[in-house]
């Protein structure tokens, strides 16, 4: 396939991955479960009948401060991630991420959607802090507002090339940030938060040809 990464064509054939072949009740196989903090994640694979593949899916439905879940093998310098996902409960956050360049579960870059909050952050996590970053052309801010409706299915995609990585959510570009504290190659994955009950579904990544 040909992916269009920040204006310039980059060919390359994306990895895709889905959960059909998975025990249902069960965790997924080829992935490494982990968490951000305390708690205890639970990552199963379920069958969903409202799924874009219309096929199983991943479902978080533990309690952690960030639930991880790490797709084995992956090492990724500049690509992409993406994946889609629906929020389907939590009082105290309501979210779906994705995971790049991820040293291990205390050092990765994160972009997420929150339906509670109706937006879109990126955050770099080091040594287990999070904190996030600014956007391309704006000075403080936290990410964009965005409505994101809880009980449907959403894309969320990042791009990300040497320091800039391109964040889009249901095929449109919503903003753009710059960081080179994890600079080299690492793991992508899956994330969450506190009580959040999210599914995932095509989740899909690549690396720049």
């Amino acid at each position: 396939m040909t992916i269009i990464l920040f204006g310039a064509t980059v060919a390359g054939a994306a990895q895709s991955v889905d959960f059909d072949g998975d025990t249902v009740g069960a965790p997924p196989k080829g992935w490494i479960i982990a968490m951000t903090g305390r708690g205890t994640p639970k990552w199963t694979v379920e069958r969903d009948d409202t799924a874009p593949s219309k096929g199983q899916v991943l479902k978080q439905s533990g309690t952690a401060t960030y639930p991880l879940a790490f797709k084995d093998g992956t090492n990724v310098k500049d690509g992409f991630v993406e994946v889609k996902f629906k929020a389907l409960s939590g009082s105290e956050d309501r979210a779906g991420g994705l995971v790049w360049r991820a040293k291990d579960a205390n050092n990765y870059y994160v972009v997420r959607a929150n339906a509670l909050e109706d937006n879109v952050v990126l955050y770099k996590t080091v040594n287990g802090t999070r904190s996030s970053l600014d956007i391309v052309g704006r000075k403080g801010g936290y990410g964009v507002k965005v409505a994101v409706p809880a009980n449907q299915w959403h894309t969320l995609r990042v791009e990300f090339v040497g320091a800039r990585f391109d964040v889009i959510f249901n095929g449109r570009p919503l903003f753009e940030v710059e960081d080179a504290t994890f600079s080299d190659g690492g793991m992508v994955g899956l994330w969450t938060k506190a009580d959040s009950i999210t599914a995932f579904n095509a989740f899909a990544y690549g690396e720049k040809k």
